[in-house]
């Protein structure tokens, strides 16, 4: 079994069932990081529809605390996720104008170790990801 998410009757991606729940529950959950609603609701028969101007204003929010993070486990956590959700934005036909701005260190999630503070997130890594996962995101 499969689920669709969709714009209209444009499918942006069909994964598993199990595939669907865990990438909707870690949407659910960064919404509170986000402070934004996610933009993808269940339209009943394995279908999810995509709000994309929703969708694309709560990836950002996401891409902005990534890149503005020098805290290793808050971006690994964010990345592989973010990274799904930009190839639906991509296939949407939407953008993620965040990931062109220049990153500002947040003080939220500092992480100073004995070199210091950190690097922050990787644009050019989050893209890399994307390409890499929209070769195996069935649509």
């Amino acid at each position: 079994m499969s689920q669709n998410f969709r714009i209209g009757r444009r499918i942006l991606w069909n994964p598993s069932n199990r595939v669907a729940r865990l990438f909707l529950d870690v949407a659910a959950a960064a919404a509170g990081i986000a402070e934004k609603p996610v933009g993808l609701r269940d339209t009943g028969a394995d279908e999810h529809e995509v709000d994309l101007a929703t969708f694309e204003a709560f990836v950002n929010a996401l891409v902005r605390t990534y890149l503005g993070s020098n805290h290793p486990i808050l971006r690994a956590l964010l990345e592989d996720f973010l990274a799904t959700a930009l190839v639906l934005v991509n296939r949407a036909g939407g953008t993620v104008g965040a990931l062109e701005e220049d990153p500002v260190l947040s003080g939220r999630d500092v992480s100073a170790g004995p070199q210091g503070i950190g690097p922050l997130g990787d644009a050019a890594r989050l893209l890399g990801l994307a390409a890499e996962y929209a070769r195996g995101m069935p649509v």
